[in-house]
């Protein structure tokens, strides 16, 4: 008899509205936090292009005290600052995000700030050489948040908070699960307001994540069922968003797969298959502005998962049967380097890059992405040690 290897599931409480008219459920969702003051955080585009402040502000129960439009990509910390000097002021009591990525990590950031002071530097991650990295326990409470979400982003259920430092351009990274939100909404419409390439490079950074997550070293059947699903969910869907620019059902299921693949991560999953590609990911979105969120992941996780093939094949080959391709190879190591080609191919097939001279990365622009990463938390937990920058050289090298 095999012994079945013991695992934990952790959820936490959120309520998901999803579909037409979905929108609907702000008001009840409100009023159950608690909330007698909501202050709205947006970009620029759902203030001025969409109808979405005024489809909010109409199923409030009381106005809103405030909203800053100011979201910027990346959240960097001066309009992060801005956003929570406005939200003090107004006297908010609620905080409800409309947009994407950026829009839902600056409400976290503006959060915390109100919460604990200071600035994002005083509350971020630090990294002590030669040793483990170090997250400061935020303990101060927190208020509540509702997300009305406009991409399939994976950053709507997280506890982790980065905001980019801009005098230096590096990631600030901030943990508190408390600030994970008490409700998300994907209304339809709301999800059709997103242009379709912004759509698909929201997906494409969660498919990158979910191949990253089924090749973990450890996997339990809960997240790998989770896993699974989130990946067929991304292959059947994320190439409609291009042909099919109007439908709404498959930016829902996107979403749906973004949930199901933060689940995961609740239940056990991990970013240890590929933390090199979040870490070289996150510096080359941050220093190439130029370069999509989307487009750092269709560039990075191939040469990630060639990187790492000796160290995690039985990681590797798992991906290849969740797609189908294993069967067909000769050796392990051949499954593995099918599965990066395959992934690869499924990037190109979206239009993104894979080279980073598509995304006006030069040559001599390579050592500097590769010194931003050593320091993400990402590369901390990649199944292959990076003992240095020259590792990651090699593989931005290959990638250019």
């Amino acid at each position: 008899m095999s012994a079945a290897a013991p695992f934990r599931h952790t959820a936490y409480p959120v309520r998901v509205h999803a579909g037409d008219d979905a929108l609907a459920n702000i008001g009840p969702e409100v009023r159950r936090a608690g909330g007698k003051r909501p202050f709205i955080v947006c970009g620029q585009s759902v203030a001025t292009k969409t109808d979405l402040l005024d489809r909010v502000a109409a199923a409030l129960p009381d106005a809103p005290v405030g909203v800053f439009d100011g979201v910027q990509t990346g959240s960097p910390v001066p309009s992060v600052l801005t956003g929570a000097r406005m939200a003090r002021d107004a006297g908010a009591d609620l905080i409800i995000a409309i947009g994407g990525g950026s829009a839902v990590v600056t409400a976290r950031a503006i959060i915390i700030m109100l919460a604990e002071g200071g600035t994002p530097a005083d509350h971020a991650t630090k990294y002590p050489p030669g040793q483990p990295p170090v997250s400061p326990r935020l303990m101060a409470p927190k208020l509540p948040n509702i997300l009305i979400l406009t991409t399939p982003t994976t950053a709507a259920t997280r506890a982790g908070t980065a905001v980019i430092d801009s005098e230096t351009g590096h990631r600030l990274e901030m943990f508190d699960p408390k600030t994970r939100p008490a409700a998300v909404i994907w209304d339809t419409d709301a999800l059709l307001t997103a242009p379709a390439d912004l759509c698909v490079s929201a997906a494409s950074s969660l498919f990158s994540g979910v191949a990253s997550a089924l090749q973990a070293p450890r996997l339990n059947p809960m997240a790998a069922a989770d896993l699974t699903g989130a990946l067929n969910l991304l292959l059947d869907n994320l190439p409609l968003i291009a042909s099919r620019p109007d439908d709404g059902a498959a930016r829902v299921r996107l979403c749906v797969a973004s949930f199901m693949y933060n689940r995961a991560w609740d239940t056990g999953a991990s970013g240890a298959a590929l933390g090199v590609v979040t870490a070289l990911a996150h510096s080359l979105d941050t220093r190439y502005p130029a370069c999509t969120h989307g487009a750092a992941y269709s560039i990075t996780t191939a040469p990630g998962m060639r990187f790492n093939r000796d160290y995690n094949l039985a990681g590797q080959v798992r991906l290849a049967r969740a797609l189908g391709i294993a069967a067909d190879a000769r050796s392990d190591a051949d499954a593995a380097d099918a599965a990066a080609q395959s992934i690869s191919e499924f990037f190109a097939g979206l239009d993104l890059p894979t080279r980073l001279r598509d995304v006006g990365v030069p040559a001599d622009g390579i050592p500097a992405i590769a010194a931003d990463a050593l320091t993400d938390f990402g590369l901390h937990r990649n199944v292959r040690p990076v003992p240095g920058v020259d590792e990651l050289i090699t593989v931005l090298q290959s990638a250019w």
